[in-house]
């Protein structure tokens, strides 16, 4: 059974990032289970609790850089993905040895139909 105890390690790497990077853009923050790089005695995946800041204003690619730099993430590990006109950066990093997933989610311009003709 797992308890509220088993997100101890993920709240403290949240206040801890939050109080070195006060002055960051605030982000929407979730935590969930994820797999860990290793295995328990019987050989299954380990999960753990982690961190997932995303960003969704106008500013989202700003803020997701400005996190991803405060954090150490590795520019080169980042992903683009996109679906219609939604897409965003994504870079999984860890922080206090807790994973953390960064995603700053954007809309995709629109080509001016005008400018075909």
């Amino acid at each position: 059974m797992q308890t509220a105890s088993d997100l101890f390690s993920a709240a403290g790497a949240l206040m801890a990032a939050l109080h070195a990077h006060a002055d960051l853009p605030a982000p929407r923050i979730t935590s969930e289970q994820v797999v860990a790089d290793e295995r328990d005695a019987s050989g299954n995946l380990v999960l753990t609790w982690g961190l997932a800041f995303g960003f969704h204003r106008d500013t989202a690619l700003s803020d997701f850089e400005q996190w991803r730099q405060a954090l150490g993430a590795d520019p080169a590990a980042v992903d683009h993905a996109s679906t219609g006109t939604h897409a965003w950066l994504i870079v999984d990093t860890a922080y206090a040895g807790v994973p953390l997933t960064l995603t700053g989610h954007y809309t995709l311009a629109q080509p001016d139909p005008d400018e075909d003709e």
